[in-house]
């Protein structure tokens, strides 16, 4: 059985901070959903998706989207028919993360748009190949931030201070799980995605070379493939 499930589960697409659902125009299917995350809190942010979304659901996550992802199976493992984790890191915030997304909420609240926050992190999103070469992903990546906002974007740093360690709850997944690594991602190395793969049962881990953290984008023909199923 594959992580990704069959035709009739809806597949559930979760960006990352500062991004939105152009992360995964070349790499899902058009039909798709694709949730923003809009609530300041993890629990107040699954407690909406499952509201909103159908029954049944693979659900598919990158970075802080996989960490919501983590937390929707955890909390609901009976409506999950599959996981696909991407540039993921299952555990708590450290206190060095809190105090970067508390100045990051200051330079917002400062008058600072979300697209200047995002250019600072250009050399932790996009592989230095994309940053020299595809100014096309460069302007994807900024765009992104302009999509989501500078409310959003403030609700997103909240939602990360209330992270859990998901270590514990990954082992008691049961759905088909496929976790996908970048092999140039600095925000979450390989040692992470390896980790989560030892504690999901069945887990099944994939590299994506020449990609770092934001692979749907650098990658999308390749995690298109992995999302139906195909190494």
């Amino acid at each position: 059985m594959s992580a990704a499930a069959p035709a009739e589960e809806p597949l559930v697409l979760l960006p990352g901070m500062g991004c939105s659902a152009r992360l995964w125009a070349g790499a899902a299917p058009e039909q798709a959903l694709t949730p923003r995350l809009t609530e300041p809190s993890l629990a107040a942010q699954v407690d909406r998706l499952l509201d909103e979304l159908p029954p049944r659901f693979v659900i598919v996550g990158l970075s802080l989207g996989a960490v919501v992802a983590m937390a929707v199976t955890r909390t609901a493992p009976e409506r999950v028919a599959g996981l696909v984790l991407l540039s993921t890191n299952p555990y708590g915030p450290t206190e060095q993360q809190l105090v970067a997304w508390r100045r990051e909420r200051d330079r917002l609240a400062a008058g600072e748009s979300a697209r200047e926050l995002q250019q600072d992190l250009l050399p932790l999103l996009l592989s230095p190949a994309s940053l020299s070469r595809r100014p096309d992903l460069v302007e994807t990546t900024l765009a992104m931030a302009d999509d989501v906002g500078e409310t959003e974007l403030d609700a997103q740093l909240r939602l990360q201070a209330t992270r859990v360690d998901e270590r514990p709850g990954l082992r008691a997944v049961r759905c088909p799980t496929l976790v996908i690594a970048a092999r140039h991602d600095r925000l979450c190395p390989l040692d992470r995605h390896a980790e989560v793969v030892t504690l999901v049962p069945g887990g099944r881990l994939q590299v994506l070379e020449r990609a770092a953290h934001l692979s749907p984008l650098e990658r999308p023909r390749s995690v298109r493939r992995l999302l139906a199923g195909r190494s």
